[in-house]
Formats: structure tokens, sequence, C-alpha cells
């Protein structure tokens, strides 16, 4: 997955204005967020430092180790997994196997990254003692021996927060922008997944759009370690602005809503793809390429690898799953009485993808193909009201759930402050210690 979001993330870096996507997963709200969990801080770099690596990375205090010359220090290297490292140093299958079963967080393991680091520390008898693994420098999972199998245990660690305000303006494309201030592209993307509601990253982007961000910057004993979260942002496209502010009310719920209180998420997502370019625009006078006559194109076609996961846009029902010579592998899927999406050219279906089945928005429900009257990959995807087509990327969609009432006075209170420190364009030297 990271291999080849990697890969996407290169190519849209490297691409203008004209048919850039920087909408990130979907399926995660950008809003939700807990510096105990370091899967919510994609941004934190991942290369440990000095002191992470021999010390830190066991959880125990620089001042209580004792380093053992049975303690041996990994760097994941390309290709790298579990078995391959453990078959280098001599680790029996069996070890691996013990490992493995040590609990769910064990599952982790599976997907270790070139450059990462795990500490191997052994017995007299050669056996493996503990095994230490930093997936980012704020957490660590520990295996630590009992008898024949592992105990395992998570340590996190809490960084200390520096507030930032940071202002993009885009002259060739969002992530050019972003990089040119000093933003990685994980919290790029997560800037783009606020506004994918109101704004089509595809299509909309131009020069000259601007925006500006809160953020808050992540410190562990001092070194900057990546970004946390987003806790205001404006974003201008194409002279209209949209602001977001990020509300956690006191049930611990999460969500980015505008100064009045309205919800950012819609009903609906713009687009059904995380990373894609559009070669088809919604034209109820195009001509077909394969047959060369005037036909109604009553949707967007989204050129995508053939695999690439293919979202649900908005909460509903599976009404069809099914093959015909023309739409190849097609879902249609029923938002109430008064939408209906549609989702042609399937290279096939989400396990589990039947019909009646219900689903969420952004739940996977297939894959990109050319099955069908297809030149090539791509997903074509319409979107309709009423019976009726109408363009995805400028339909009105419904809203979700304001602000509760009762939490308006608690909001204003914490949105008037937010606003004057993303208008005044200067950061805080403040650093506060995070809590849960």
């Amino acid at each position: 997955m990271v291999i080849a979001l990697t890969i996407v993330l290169a190519f849209f870096a490297m691409s203008g204005l004209n048919g850039t996507s920087v909408l990130e997963r979907p399926r995660q709200d950008p809003a939700e967020s807990d510096l105990a969990a370091h899967s919510n801080y994609p941004s934190t770099h991942s290369e440990p430092t000095d002191r992470t690596v021999s010390t830190e990375i066991d959880g125990t205090p620089d001042n209580q180790h004792n380093p053992s010359p049975n303690v041996l220090t990994v760097i994941v290297e390309p290709r790298d997994n579990l078995a391959t490292i453990f078959k280098r140093e001599g680790i029996s299958a069996k070890e691996l196997q013990s490992i493995l079963e040590s609990g769910p967080l064990a599952q982790r393991l599976k997907h270790i990254y070139p450059g990462q680091t795990l500490m191997l520390e052994r017995g007299e008898d050669g056996a493996l003692m503990r095994l230490a693994y930093s997936p980012t420098p704020m957490e660590s999972l520990v295996f630590v021996r009992r008898g024949s199998s592992f105990d395992v245990k998570q340590i996190a660690r809490r960084p200390e927060i520096q507030l930032k305000v940071m202002h993009g303006l885009i002259d060739h494309s969002l992530f050019v922008a972003s990089q040119r201030i000093g933003l990685d592209d994980e919290t790029t993307m997560r800037l783009a997944q606020i506004f994918q509601w109101d704004i089509d990253f595809v299509l909309d982007i131009r020069q000259g759009d601007a925006f500006d961000i809160v953020v808050e910057e992540l410190y562990l004993k001092g070194d900057f370690v990546g970004y946390g979260n987003i806790l205001a942002a404006r974003f201008v496209n194409q002279s209209n602005s949209y602001l977001a502010i990020r509300y956690v009310d006191r049930e611990g719920t999460t969500g980015y809503f505008t100064p009045n209180g309205e919800s950012m998420k819609k009903a609906f997502l713009r687009a059904p793809l995380e990373f894609t370019r559009i070669s088809s625009n919604f034209n109820m006078k195009r001509v077909h390429p394969l047959w060369n006559r005037t036909m109604p194109h009553r949707g967007i076609d989204y050129v995508a690898p053939v695999g690439t996961p293919v979202l649900a846009a908005g909460a509903g029902q599976v009404r069809t799953t099914s093959y015909t010579k023309a739409n190849g592998n097609y879902v249609v899927i029923g938002h109430g009485s008064e939408f209906e999406t549609k989702y042609l050219h399937l290279s096939k279906f989400s396990p589990g993808t039947t019909r009646g089945k219900r689903v969420t928005q952004g739940d996977v429900i297939g894959f990109v193909g050319s099955t069908g009257w297809a030149t090539g990959p791509h997903l074509h995807y319409e979107f309709l009201v009423n019976g009726k087509h109408r363009n995805p990327r400028t339909v009105s969609l419904p809203k979700s759930d304001p602000i509760n009432k009762r939490e308006i006075e608690r909001f204003q209170s914490h949105v008037q402050p937010t606003l004057a420190l993303l208008s005044s364009s200067k950061s805080p030297n403040v650093r506060t210690v995070a809590t849960d």
C-alpha cells in the first residue's frame, strides 16, 4: 500500500494544475486524531534518531539501559520482511511464528518498511529474548520472551506540540506549493480531505489559489518529528473562500466545521477515487471514442491503474452488481429515494459487495478496470437525482448535521481565538505536552 501510494504521490507531485488530485483517504475522517495512536500521525518521520535506535526503541529510559553485546540493531532494507531478516540473522522460523502468535499487535510486523528499525536481543544460547520495533519516533512495540512464547506491549511517547501558521500560494500544483513552505505530502493530503466535499481537487485547482493553515508541529526532546492535527484551514479556490475549524465536542467526537457551525462533511464525496486524473468530463454531446458518433456522456471518466480501489460516494444500499456488454462490471448504489450513483467498467467487485448490502461513505465497492465498452482502464461514474443525471462535479450535495445546539456556545468560544490565530499569519511561540 505504501509503495503504491508513494508511486502515485510522485506522479502527482510532478503533475501540473491540469489533472492533479490530492484527495486523501476518505475512509478516515481527517479530523479524527489521537496522539497515542501513531497510525493517525502518518506525517511523522519514520527515520529514527540515534537515541531511538540504540536505547529508546524498546521504551527503556536512557539512564536505565545497559547495552548488551547480544543486542543487534537492524535497519530494514528494500524487499525485506521479518522472515528474510530472521533468516539472515540465523533466527529460526519457530521463533518467528511465536512472535506472530503473540497477539493482534504482532500483525503490524507484517508491514515493516525500508528505513525502519528493529532491535534484536538474544540470550547466551542464541535464542531470541526480545524484539523491539519502532514504526515512528512516537511509538514502539516490544516483544519479550516468556518461556516458549512472547508477550507484547505498546509504548507511546508524548510529543511536545508547537502551533504553526503557514501560508501557501499555488502556481503549479498543490503539492509543489505545500512542499515549498515545508509541508509534507501526507499533511497536504489531509488538508485536501478537509475540503474534498466542496472543492474538486481533480479539475478545480487554478494558478493563484491559496491556502492558510494552523497545524501542530510535533517535537521529541527538541527534535521535530512531524505534523499533527490541522486545527484550522482556509482555502481560496477560484476566488471562492472556504474556512474549516477542527472541533472536539464534549463527547469526544471530532469534526471540521465552518465558523457558523455547519459541517464541512457532505453526504457524498465529489470523487469516488483517491488519486486520479479525469479523461472525459460530463458532456451530453460528446463523441464516443469507440463508435465515433455523438453519444451523451452522463458521467465522468476517471483514468487510474487497474485495481485502484473504487469508493462508495455516500452511504446507501447496493441495488445492482452485474455485467453488461456496454457497462462491463458495474455497481449501482441507492442513497434513499432521491439519489443514486453508478460505477462502471470495474475489473472486479470488492468481496461482499452484493445486492442488498449496506455501505458507508468511503467503503471500497470494487476496483478500476476496462471491462465493457472501454478504451482503457478507468472508472465511469454517474450521479442521479430523482432519476435524472447530474454533473457529479457541480451538483449541490446534501449537508451533514451541524454543531449540536447544546455545543454552540462552547464552539463559538473555541472559534474566535482559532480564527484570530489563522488570520495573524504569526506562529505562537508556545509549546505544550500532548495529552489524551
